[in-house]
């Protein structure tokens, strides 16, 4: 029986040297090991005719521009290109786009999910305009309000306005110059619909799209070599909802989190941090389900990392119940606040009144604060004597004629009524009050921090609604 036939071998040496191979072959040609001698003789050869640099105006027109470098998929150079802004590195994909920063860091994303009333912006540009940016679909931070699906895309694109959220990322920014830290790259963008009810939220238009943000969140971070982290997801949804109960929609918005939260684990994307306003109505819904069902969920959140970052009835609204673009940026910086706060796994909160105890005429409140409670003599939102309290449910109509700060405790106020409330009584903070005004309160904390608005931001106490019970003052 004749053998087989040899294997024909793979790979070869065809000169070979004491201290190893010098020239292999392999099935796609020869290999040619060069010494350190050479290899060093060859980079100062290299080195003495350098290829020609690209040119700056060519490629990324007339700006102010120098070191004009190919990395990647990337054409990368230094420029000053905002002024009073010294020099900085920015970047622009090869095949077009926008110019954006080259910066260090996770590309951070701001998103939200909601009603209508998420959806407004601000005029003008973010003021860090080159790490402010959007996907690249040409809609903007806003959002298509559900009236289209979102497309897939890997770009980022800079903004013409200003959403609550790019406020936010501008504020964070602004703080991170002025101590001297890195300057990431922020991709926000706001989902919203018609919804009438938190389900359908969670299962409409809006929500669609905010997984395509999702997606295009994770390819616009790999294109640009960076990790992709959701800081916080925006929960803007009370008022709209026209057909849950208290309850329902309190619980719908537990639902929404762990749904963001299993969709976000699916693209590998760690937890977000939650936050939302505590709704207080407007001029015309002053007992707004939404109201009762944020006081459900301001001390029943389950274990999210959820928290409201500040009560509505601090912010200013028109006529339609949207805030103003004052208010806006100022919810942008309470946002940017609790971002910071739990971020470094520390608590925000405003305070959060918990027990109601009437004894005679005086009923004594109990807050949960993260400072010393402070009845604003300026009452900015024009409370009144009663500081936004009031006592529903009475035999007999009750009036709040003072209120004053608890001697024994700095988190506990002291209410004194024209009479002694009588029956299964309810307080009332700044919520129910009568059509045509605003709910609003005077009680704070002794919080402050300037805001680029003017004047200074308070963490204001939540709405809330409390039985009235009988006990000591």
């Amino acid at each position: 029986m004749p053998l087989p036939p040899k294997p024909i071998a793979e790979t070869g040496v065809l000169i070979r040297a004491e201290n190893g191979d010098v020239v292999t072959w392999d099935a796609t040609g020869l290999t040619l090991r060069l010494s350190d001698t050479v290899l060093a003789d060859l980079r100062a050869r290299l080195a003495l005719q350098p290829a020609e640099a690209p040119d700056v105006t060519a490629a990324l027109g007339d700006i102010d521009a120098w070191n004009l470098r190919s990395d990647g998929g990337w054409l990368r150079f230094t420029g000053v290109l905002e002024p009073g802004r010294g020099p900085r590195e920015y970047q622009r994909a090869q095949a077009g786009g926008d110019i954006i920063a080259a910066a260090p860091g996770p590309l951070y994303a701001l998103l939200a999910i909601g009603g209508a009333r998420r959806a407004g912006f601000n005029d003008g540009p973010p003021g860090f305009s080159h790490n402010v940016l959007a996907p690249g679909d040409d809609v903007g931070s806003v959002g298509l309000e559900g009236t289209a699906q979102a497309q897939p895309t890997a770009s980022l694109q800079r903004l013409p306005h200003c959403s609550r959220e790019a406020l936010t990322a501008d504020t964070l920014l602004g703080w991170r110059q002025d101590a001297l830290r890195g300057m990431p790259l922020f991709f926000v963008r706001a989902e919203t619909d018609g919804a009438a009810s938190i389900t359908a939220l969670a299962s409409g238009v809006a929500y669609g799209n905010f997984l395509t943000a999702l997606d295009n969140l994770v390819a616009a971070a790999t294109s640009s070599g960076k990790r992709p982290k959701v800081l916080a997801v925006g929960l803007d949804y009370g008022l709209e909802d026209i057909h849950s109960p208290p309850d329902v929609l309190a619980e719908g918005l537990r639902s929404l989190m762990r749904q963001i939260e299993r969709d976000m684990a699916a693209r590998d994307l760690q937890r977000p941090i939650f936050l939302a306003n505590f709704d207080s109505g407007t001029r015309w819904l002053t007992a707004p389900a939404a109201t009762l069902a944020h006081w459900q969920l301001a001390w029943s959140h389950g274990n999210h990392a959820f928290a409201f970052a500040a009560p509505g009835y601090m912010f200013d609204q028109d006529r339609f119940g949207r805030p103003s673009e004052a208010a806006r940026l100022q919810m942008a910086e309470m946002d940017a606040h609790a971002i910071v706060a739990l971020s470094a796994r520390e608590s925000w909160a405003c305070p959060l009144f918990l027990l109601a105890e009437s004894e005679g005429r005086e009923v004594r409140v109990t807050a949960r604060a993260m400072a010393d409670l402070v009845l604003d003599a300026a009452d900015p939102f024009g409370a009144g004597v009663a500081c936004g309290f009031s006592i529903a449910g009475s035999t007999a109509p009750v009036q709040i004629t003072a209120v004053r700060l608890a001697k024994d405790d700095p988190q506990s106020l002291i209410l004194t009524c024209d009479h002694a409330p009588e029956g299964d009584a309810t307080l009332h903070y700044a919520y129910g009050g009568p059509e045509g005004r605003a709910n609003s309160g005077s009680v704070r904390d002794a919080w402050a921090a300037p805001s680029r608005s003017g004047g200074q931001l308070h963490r204001w106490a939540y709405p809330a609604i409390l039985p009235l019970r009988r006990g000591e003052t």
